[in-house]
């Protein structure tokens, strides 16, 4: 059966409901004057506006712990996956619901390692060997615990056969994933591309998906209209702007969405209105009639879609509302799917008059952030180039490291946060994710932050987040290249093949190590860095050409490049160096992180800046980047989602950061002793230690 959905996350069916319907915000309507002057929402400052809002306690509620036997006799608890995002996926092998959804969730399992998730099945309701038999012939490949008793889905009060439920790194319920029926077209390619969305992996390519700034042309129809001997055919519209939406004659959001729809085009022009025609999914002549009449939404054509082609064209299975904005070169310009008041209205009432050829009215929210997709309405190529930047990546690269919820992170990675009608949540304001558009050009952009930047310096506005800390080596002068919009206006000339691409390559780790001193050796760090010297001595890095060695590779430049010191560099191992001799060098040693010493190690040089320490710098902004260039997934597969741990086993620093004076009498340089702790380290970890065990609503509590 189609439910209704909401934007963003898709219906929560079972057990904790993540998302309720949210009260919508009160708008200015929309006119057809001028763009010159924006119509702002929302126009009454609350009060205390310049005072930064405090961040709202999480309304997601906590999946509640587990354990079991898996099919191959392992003990496996939810606890022991903590610090991982997770997919849980409840399944009755003997129904036939299951096949299609385990496939589907199989085509994403050999992604788990690259975008760090684990997925565990529970089989439910079916004798052992039956759900054995199962894993073995559909492929499994994840762990799956035995609930041939039905007990753990009891527990979970799940009334479904099929359960897909997503938790985030902190042991949050953020989405679920509605059931599809087999008989659906493609319905292994439809769930996939519905957990592909909420797990942020790379999208599945269709034909009807607005998608990288790539708008392909909406397919053709042909279709019987209610109450009419007529047949609305889509291709005698081209050349006007059409609006096609599948809805549910039953639906609440597909009423509330008409019933825009219906006062929002009577506001345009009637020589530039939008046809509107809705494809009804049901296709009960009588009873669709009634509702329509009932409601007073019966002012626009509706079809039937018999036998599924249409929406099977358009790839519309998870869920109605789905609507498709078509400009009149017959290409979909937009597709929302669900209905969310505050946000797809003003969205829509832009959308259309652009379509149309009306004025764009300029619906800016005065109290908050308007987001990225308002002003992608009149900055089309703007919003288009951002996409293929880091900048548009941001909040899922929190995600995928499990620190979506940390509040010293999640500031720079996306619109507003802390602030009134600023980013609060993923499931609250995905609008306001990642790096956009009023990050840059303050709220509202010039049209209402015309002093927000200065003579076109944005130089201060990046410093905010690319400081020393978070982005070693930033250059404003080369960097703003990388993300400019005119620099990069070639991309959208691209194919969507070739988009696809560059965002792939998007995150490479990059050299951010200083280059303007030689190298000179771990050696000569040893007298004033004995301790950290004696440390790094013992570990792995000390010895990397050994390994070398052993291998047979020795002799390799492209091994020796990651397993010496400044490899080919001022100072460094020479490109055509024997390691016998060069034995300071023939290793990954103290420059090799910390950049080159010909500067640090001079009489009378300052020592504070002229290296680079790196215990005051955030793990994965920074030191991924240095170790990442060798530590990549060809060499060393998931460790960028290891980092912490990795970095904790060769942790030697006892100088504090910023100072060049020593750390505390309690800091120890031994492995296997405990290292001393920054406070803000001791106060992630307490934070980390009691979220998981302590408190009535905190996740993993078995209760």
């Amino acid at each position: 059966m189609l439910r209704c959905v909401h934007f963003t996350l898709l219906a929560i069916i079972v057990l904790l409901a993540v998302l309720g319907c949210g009260d919508g915000q009160p708008e200015t309507p929309a006119t057809s004057g001028e763009p010159a002057s924006p119509i702002q929402l929302n126009a009454v400052e609350p009060a205390g506006a310049a005072e930064p809002s405090k961040p709202k306690a999480r309304r997601e509620k906590p999946l509640p712990n587990f354990s079991g036997r898996t099919l191959a006799g392992e003990q496996l608890s939810m606890s022991s996956l903590i610090g991982k995002r997770l997919l849980l996926f409840f399944f009755n092998p003997e129904v036939k619901e299951a096949p299609a959804t385990v496939d589907a969730v199989g085509a994403i399992s050999k992604l788990r390692g690259k975008h760090n998730f684990e997925i565990v099945g529970v089989a439910v309701g079916s004798s052992h060997a039956t759900a054995v038999a199962f894993a073995k012939e559909r492929g499994i490949d994840y762990p799956v615990i035995d609930d041939s008793s039905a007990a753990i889905a009891q527990r979970l009060n799940l009334r479904q056969p099929i359960v897909l439920l997503g938790a985030d790194a902190d042991g949050y319920v953020i989405f679920g994933v509605p059931p599809v029926a087999p008989s659906t077209p493609n319905a292994t390619k439809v769930i996939e591309g519905q957990l592909r969305d909420a797990l942020r992996l790379p999208p599945l390519s269709t034909e009807s998906e607005p998608m990288l700034g790539n708008r392909p042309i909406a397919p053709l129809f042909t279709a019987d209209i209610l109450d009419s001997e007529e047949r609305f055919e889509l291709i005698e519209h081209r050349g006007e702007a059409v609006i096609v939406i599948f809805f549910l004659h039953s639906c609440s959001h597909c009423h509330e969405t008409l019933t825009f729809l219906r006062t929002a085009l009577a506001e345009l022009p009637a020589d530039q209105r939008p046809v509107l025609v809705g494809v009804e999914v049901t296709g009960r002549t009588g009873a669709v009639r009634r509702s329509l009449q009932e409601k007073n939404l019966d002012f626009f054509p509706v079809v039937f879609d018999h036998d599924g082609s249409i929406a099977n064209d358009y790839s519309v299975f998870a869920g109605v509302p789905d609507t498709f904005f078509i400009d009149a070169k017959g290409q979909i310009d937009a597709r929302v799917r669900g209905w969310r008041k505050e946000v797809d209205e003003h969205l829509a009432r832009m959308r259309m008059a652009k379509l149309a050829g009306a004025p764009v009215p300029m619906l800016l929210r005065n109290a908050g952030f308007s987001g990225n997709d308002t002003c992608g309405v009149c900055h089309e190529l703007e919003h288009d180039t951002w996409l293929f930047t880091s900048h548009a990546a941001a909040y899922d690269t929190l995600v995928k490291h499990g620190e979506a919820a940390n509040e010293e992170c999640v500031g720079c990675h996306v619109v507003g946060y802390g602030q009134p009608g600023g980013f609060e949540s993923a499931t609250e304001t995905p609008s306001l994710e990642a790096v956009g558009c009023e990050v840059c050009h303050g709220r509202g952009g010039p049209h209402l932050s015309p002093g927000f930047v200065q003579n076109d310096d944005y130089s201060k506005v990046c410093a905010s987040c690319h400081n020393p800390t978070h982005s070693l080596g930033f250059d404003y002068a080369s960097f703003r290249p990388q993300i400019s919009h005119m620099a990069n206006a070639h991309v959208t000339k691209l194919s969507l093949v070739e988009r696809q691409k560059l965002l792939e390559e998007l995150g490479t780790p990059r050299d951010v190590l200083p280059k303007n001193a030689d190298y000179v050796g771990s050696d000569a760090c040893q007298g004033c860095h004995e301790s950290e010297h004696a440390t790094w001595s013992e570990g792995p890095h000390a010895r990397a050409v050994a390994t070398l060695d052993q291998a047979g590779e020795s002799q390799n430049s492209d091994c020796l490049k990651c397993h010496t010191t400044a490899y080919g560099r001022p100072g460094g191992f020479p490109a055509a160096g024997a390691a016998q001799s060069q034995p300071d060098l023939a290793r990954v040693g103290c420059e090799s992180c910390h950049g080159p010493g010909g500067e640090h190690v001079k009489d009378g040089a300052t020592k504070v800046g002229s290296i680079v320490s790196l215990a005051d710098k955030c793990d994965s902004c920074v030191i991924l980047q240095i170790c990442g260039s060798c530590h990549d997934d060809a060499n060393d597969p998931q460790f960028e989602f290891k980092l912490v741990e990795k970095i904790e086993a060769q942790r030697h620093g006892t100088i504090e950061p910023g100072t060049g004076k020593p750390k505390t009498a309690s800091a120890h340089h031994r492995r296997g002793v405990e290292v001393a702790l920054t406070p803000s380290e001791i106060g992630r970890t307490l934070d980390r230690v009691f979220s998981w065990h302590d408190g009535e609503n905190q996740p993993w509590v078995d209760r």
